[in-house]
């Protein structure tokens, strides 16, 4: 599957980088919260980047530490290429 890099630097992209990984996939909000045994609730709430005692906490050590979060984003196969890994 092809993907792209990019940098977590907050937790609204942090959100973004997951709602996209689940579009790819083919799930719903419900579909993915179901999977994880998890309330739709709080995957909206992730994917939205609602700023929580954790998540707060994780980016403020990130920035202290100088420490860089990435992620790998997949990408939809692109049809007109036949699909499959570039």
């Amino acid at each position: 599957m092809r993907s792209v890099r990019t940098e977590i630097d907050s937790p609204e992209m942090l959100g973004f980088a997951l709602q996209q990984g689940r579009l790819v996939q083919g799930l719903s909000q419900r579909e993915l919260a179901a999977q994880l045994g998890i309330g739709q609730k709080w995957v909206w709430e992730m994917e939205g980047g609602k700023p929580g005692i954790l998540t707060t906490r994780l980016f403020v050590m990130l920035k202290a530490t100088g420490v860089r979060l990435y992620a790998d984003l997949p990408l939809p196969d692109d049809p007109a290429k036949g699909g499959g890994d570039v």
